[in-house]
């Protein structure tokens, strides 16, 4: 299938490097730094880069383009228009990188368990990024799209399973003991991605800027409260329920009954102190900043 490659502008500390992120992952955990053109011999889409005047020195790793810049220009005048061009020669579906043992830098996967509210689920955190958005996968039928679920699902003990960012929280039923299991999960974790296994196969992600204007659009559909609960959901709750190892989406606003209604993934879902959360945490939070305009919040699947 073919990749619709959307790049996205990023700043950095260094005001002279910009990272240009793409929504696909460009290479397999590994990374390459290009000082001048001769260096970038592998790498078709560096060389092209080095043709521009005022590019000092280009970096490629995963899911993301860095350049660093000579002074002469801004990168406000020329931004736009490298990502245009990287964006074009990725389309062209030639190789980012022509990797080889020599040109690769390979980093050592570390992987660490963590805790979250449910017992149920221990969220496995990487060293690297595993994937550009979260997905879910209730049982093996949902993993035809990720490899990496579908082995995970070989396990008799795993349940469910949810990536994000740079890590996975997995679900288990109650015949094992997480003393039990944590290790064998913790090494089959790093040696897949050690061994630069697909995590997602290359239909799996969908444009992160197709999604955002679809996104867009609906938003703009939705009535002012809506949209209020949206944004601190986004801005406020997001980020905590994510360090828990799950997700919280907006699912509907009723202004009858002033019912909030949300969907839980990941470490949330079927969480026995969900609904604790749902209540003295998100709930009033809600309740605080629209009052008058939410009486309750609801998991769909909660």
């Amino acid at each position: 299938m073919e990749k619709n490659y959307e790049i996205k502008i990023v700043p950095t500390s260094n005001a002279s490097i910009v990272k240009f992120e793409a929504n696909y992952f460009l290479t397999q955990h590994s990374s390459h730094e290009f000082d001048n053109i001769e260096q970038a011999k592998n790498s078709p889409l560096a060389q092209q880069l080095f043709h521009l005047p005022f590019v000092k020195r280009v970096f490629i790793a995963q899911n993301f383009i860095a350049i660093d810049k000579y002074d002469i220009v801004n990168w406000e005048d020329v931004q736009e228009e490298i990502a245009s061009q990287i964006q074009d020669q990725l389309r062209t579906g030639t190789p980012v990188v022509i990797e080889t043992e020599s040109t690769t830098k390979k980093a050592a996967i570390t992987i660490y368990a963590e805790s979250t509210p449910n017992p149920a689920v221990l969220k496995f955190v990487a060293n690297k990024k595993l994937v550009t958005a979260g997905h879910e996968f209730k049982s093996i039928d949902d993993t035809k799209e990720s490899p990496l679920a579908q082995q995970l699902f070989s396990f008799p003990f795993v349940k469910e399973v949810y990536l994000d960012e740079n890590y996975i929280s997995i679900q288990k039923y109650d015949i094992a003991s997480w003393d039990d299991i944590t290790l064998e999960i913790r090494e089959f974790l790093r040696s897949y991605l050690e061994q630069g296994k697909e995590i997602l196969s290359a239909n799996a992600t969908v444009s992160k800027s197709t999604v955002t204007r679809q996104d867009d659009t609906d938003f703009e559909k939705l009535d002012d409260t809506s949209k209020e609960i949206i944004n601190i959901i986004e801005e406020y709750i997001k980020p905590a329920v994510a360090s828990d190892g799950g997700n919280i989406m907006f699912d509907s606003y009723d202004p009858k009954e002033k019912l909030v209604k949300v969907i839980l993934q990941g470490a949330c879902s079927g969480c026995p102190s969900s609904t604790f959360t749902l209540k003295n945490g998100i709930e009033n939070m809600l309740k605080e900043m629209l009052q008058g305009k939410v009486d309750s919040v609801e998991a769909i699947n909660g």
